[in-house]
């Protein structure tokens, strides 16, 4: 029985151009090959599972190959076969995790004399070399400027921050780029015609989206997958095998928030529960699933969509029934609640509010629509009244055709109907002067109940009459007068709230009050400041005393 290999190891790429989705990395690694450019240091950065590693053993046995085709290893070599079974002297892997001290270090620096004993170069391939201590690096550094000719220094590491800036300085960086899941799918649908085995589009494009562009960590899956459903796997069996949340649950999710379904919420997050799915993973693929909505309401395509083709068809129809200020304010929503479980006691309660939420919360209007409208209405409202028309000499004129009643505006349906449309011309409200003399208190009360140094003012002023839609008030000084003048506004909408019309304000001094001798029958004893309306309002309303 022969030995079985993970797909990882097994399809590792042998050639340059077997890398996937690095061609602006392999392709000038080739060129330099062949121009005979080599630096004598080369950084490998990027995610996981991106073929850091694979291309420095590429490049390894590239640049000691006995009969390179095309800048690529032949593979079939001595040197390309000791340096691929890995006992080769030529080519050292270093773990820079495990040999992180500046004692390994040193050792490495007495190796590099050494020439190569059967290629042209001898190669140090340092993994993870951020691991490597301060001490390390610095020991490294001298080695790593001037090196001796027949050696070539590879660096590999997915924390590039880490690495000091002085052994940046000293190397060719090359940054290794996230695959795209449909780059992933390519490669997988290649191993499983070579594996025979047999997938559907959206099981292919599961396993590739859950790899999150490490093509290793989509591989794993696919061997975790096969192992448990054998050379035929159904899209029901993956679910199964990986616990992974059905995208169907997604669009019932955006099927409940246009139903205002909070009933059936509730039953998706137990149903979630009871069938042991983690609920932050719920709420990621819920925002990316609210994003390829988004995308297809926006683009009215479905190219940036990472789905089988039968689900893109399906965002473009599902999208048209949501609003982009709909889908940004469900994805912030949903943002916000995958941040909030994580420090969260109680996840399900919080994953189950926050669903109620999305769906009872009342769809928002469309701003560029609405401000078109708005500029709609403003051209009406602008536009001068007809004229009726002229009287023909000695004849009648016929009553013009009664227009039928107009539906009310897009507008007002997006305001919620909040103002109904105009009814037909009325003749407008009078104000009644015996109906503002007998229910001037309330006027005043209320005035002081919004606002009560208005109406300790208003209180201290006098009514002297109401007549032609204005009403006088007369005050005793010019402080009284300059309050009411100022809150002419608020005075203007009490009025219309009381007496069901529109009146205006006219304020008089009333110097009869304001310029009263001291020595007059009827004059005041009190001090003139105890007379002021703000002292007048302390007294009355705080208790205070006039202190003389």
């Amino acid at each position: 029985m022969s030995e079985y290999l993970v797909t990882a190891r097994k399809w590792r790429p042998m050639r340059f151009e077997d890398v996937a989705a690095q061609e602006h990395i392999t392709t000038t690694l080739r060129n330099a090959i062949a121009a005979g450019r080599l630096a004598h240091a080369y950084l490998f950065s990027g995610p996981r599972g991106v073929g850091k590693t694979t291309t420095a053993r590429i490049l390894a046995r590239a640049v000691n190959c006995l009969h390179p085709v095309d800048c690529n290893p032949d593979n079939s070599c001595n040197i390309c076969q000791e340096i691929l079974e890995g006992r080769s002297f030529d080519v050292l892997e270093i773990d820079g995790a495990s040999n992180r001290g500046v004692d390994e270090i040193r050792n490495l620096r007495e190796s590099v004399r050494y020439a190569p004993s059967q290629g042209k170069y001898r190669v140090y391939i340092i993994d993870e070399v951020h691991m490597l201590t301060k001490e390390a690096f610095n020991a490294l550094l001298k080695t790593l400027e001037e090196p001796p000719p027949h050696v070539l220094f590879i660096f590999a590491t997915t924390e590039i921050h880490k690495v000091p800036a002085t052994i940046l300085s000293r190397c060719q960086r090359f940054d290794f780029r996230r695959i795209a899941t449909g780059e992933i799918a390519a490669n997988l649908r290649a191993i499983a015609a070579g594996e025979q085995v047999t997938l559907d589009d959206e099981s292919l494009m599961m396993i590739a989206r859950k790899g999150d562009g490490s093509l290793r960590d989509a591989q794993s899956t696919f061997d975790q997958v096969v192992s448990l459903c054998g050379p035929t796997v159904t899209y029901a069996a993956l679910l199964d095998a990986l616990n992974i949340v059905d995208t169907e649950l997604f669009f019932r999710v955006t099927g409940l928030v246009k139903a205002r379904d909070t009933g059936g919420a509730l039953q998706l997050v137990d149903q979630l529960v009871s069938r042991g799915h983690d609920l932050r993973e719920f709420l990621s693929g819920l925002a990316e699933h609210l994003r390829n909505l988004l995308v297809a309401r926006t683009t009215g395509e479905s190219t940036l969509i990472e789905a089988s083709d039968v689900y893109r068809e399906r965002y473009l129809k599902e999208a048209a029934a949501f609003g982009t200020p709909d889908l940004l304010r469900l994805i912030r929503q949903v943002s916000a609640s995958e941040q909030a479980i994580r420090w969260s006691a109680q996840p399900r309660f919080r994953v189950e509010a926050d669903l109620i939420q999305m769906v009872t919360t009342q769809t928002a209007p469309e701003v560029g629509e609405l401000l078109r409208q708005i500029d709609e209405l403003k051209k009406k409202l602008s536009d001068p009244p007809a004229s009726p028309p002229a009287t023909p000499r000695g004849g009648t004129v016929n009553p013009p055709a009664v227009a039928p009643a107009r539906a009310p505006s897009p507008l007002l349906r997006a305001l919620g109907n909040t103002a109904a449309p105009p009814p037909a011309r009325e003749t407008p409200a009078v104000l009644n002067p015996s109906e503002v003399a007998a229910r001037w208190q309330e006027v005043v009360s209320e005035v002081r109940r919004q606002r009560i140094s208005l109406g300790s003012v208003l209180e201290s002023a006098s009514l002297l009459g109401a007549e032609h839609g204005t009403i006088r008030i007369g005050c005793a000084n010019d402080f009284q007068a300059s309050s009411i003048q100022r809150n002419r506004e608020l005075l203007s909408t009490v009025l219309q709230q009381i007496f069901h019309a529109p009146a205006r304000l006219e304020v008089q001094i009333d110097d009869a009050r304001e310029h009263v001798p001291e020595d007059a029958p009827n004059a005041p004893h009190a001090a003139p400041a105890d007379n002021h309306p703000v002292i007048q309002a302390i007294i009355r309303e705080l208790g205070g005393e006039p202190v003389h």
